[in-house]
């Protein structure tokens, strides 16, 4: 007895069936990991400040690390930083404090203040709008800028 014959229509509605169904499920997949504008964290605007500051320090020293703020939240947290601005900004904005270590002296940044020369420079700006309020040269960080976990 011969085994009876599939039709060729029938063997391609089950393969596109299966196509179909790849189709549809890479798509719902894809729609979970879309590329996103930001990083994911409450820092993710003050990247956009990098540049900024990197200028601001003349490219020199390393990067420690990038904090977001409003400026009440700055004022009670860091008093002396906030004092030592050379512009205040509005209530209404956030600020970018953005920490380089090094050698810096006062001559050889943008908008400086605090010491004359020290091993710390911090930069800070608005958010929005990366508008430079002031670099601030450190003996010490007034903040901490590193994280105490990964994960």
């Amino acid at each position: 007895m011969k085994a009876p014959k599939v039709g060729r229509g029938r063997a391609w509605r089950r393969g596109g069936g299966g196509i179909v169904g790849c189709l549809l499920v890479a798509t719902v997949v894809a729609g979970c990991t879309t590329a996103r504008s930001d990083l994911g964290t409450s820092v993710s605007s003050c990247y956009l400040a990098l540049p900024t500051a990197t200028k601001a320090v003349g490219g020199h020293g390393h990067l420690l690390g990038v904090q977001r703020f409003t400026v009440g939240r700055l004022q009670q947290q860091v008093p002396t930083l906030y004092r030592d601005l050379t512009s205040r900004p509005s209530s209404g904005k956030g600020v970018c404090v953005v920490a380089f270590s090094g050698m810096f002296h006062a001559s050889s940044v943008s908008a400086a203040r605090g010491r004359r020369s020290g091993r710390l420079a911090v930069v800070v700006s608005t958010t929005p709008g990366n508008h430079l309020l002031g670099t601030v040269i450190f003996a010490r960080p007034p903040l901490r800028f590193g994280h105490t976990h990964a994960g």
